[in-house]
């Protein structure tokens, strides 16, 4: 039972958004990511969707989308991004696919670790950060620290943290959000979000005060699952 990770899907088929408008690189972006994704998955393996799943404004544009995903091999778990405007909530989502789950502020188990996290935000010292970005930063902050608490609570001691935003800042400066997974000693924290190679510099990756981060946003990964742990 292998754990993948991928972010960033950007389906489209009920409405018009090409994602070619970002690079040529994402022409077929989709037939890309399906092909590598049949090639690597068996239907025993466990695949994390970190967000920006669909362009679908709402649950039945999304659907089309959602059902490629699910006819894919492979359990999926997915986190919201900030373009799934289809995200209704986790209770009623989890009752649409039987071998999709959506993760927000619960958490599942993959072999002896427990799957935790939700959707993050920008941090604060981002060019953009501004009040009403302060607000959701500590309550996204919170949502995960959750997910963290149900996980321990139920005897678990191996974390892994999906979210959809980094965890930092563009300058990579400490943040609530780093501060909580080194607070439960998470092993990897794996994300999606940046696009462009300017952007994956603003990306935390490698091992920092002993935990992994992970960029998986397809374009990054140049639209190829990354094994997580076999």
């Amino acid at each position: 039972m292998n754990l993948y990770a991928i972010g960033d899907l950007h389906f489209s088929t009920s409405v018009n958004k090409p994602m070619d408008v970002f690079g040529k690189n994402w022409i077929g972006h989709e037939e890309k990511l399906i092909e590598d994704w049949k090639e690597k998955v068996s239907d025993e393996d466990l695949v994390l969707v970190l967000g920006d799943t669909s362009w679908g404004i709402n649950l039945d544009e999304a659907r089309s989308d959602l059902d490629i995903i699910d006819n894919l091999p492979g359990k999926k778990i997915f986190i919201k991004g900030n373009h799934d405007y289809w995200w209704t909530t986790v209770t009623a989502l989890n009752k649409q696919y039987d071998n999709m789950n959506f993760l927000q502020t619960n958490f599942y188990e993959y072999k002896d670790y427990a799957i935790c996290g939700g959707r993050g935000w920008i941090c604060p010292n981002d060019f953009k950060f501004d009040e009403n970005d302060a607000k959701i930063y500590k309550r996204e902050e919170n949502r995960i620290r959750i997910s963290l608490e149900a996980a321990k609570k139920k005897g678990h001691t191996k974390f892994i943290v999906i979210t959809h935003y980094p965890p930092t800042n563009d300058k990579l400066e400490e943040s609530l959000f780093t501060k909580l997974y080194e607070e439960y000693k998470v092993e990897k924290v794996i994300y999606g979000h940046l696009h462009g190679k300017e952007s994956f510099k603003m990306g935390l990756r490698g091992v920092r005060n002993g935990i992994e981060y992970i960029l998986a946003s397809c374009d990054y990964t140049d639209f190829k699952l990354i094994k997580i742990l076999d």
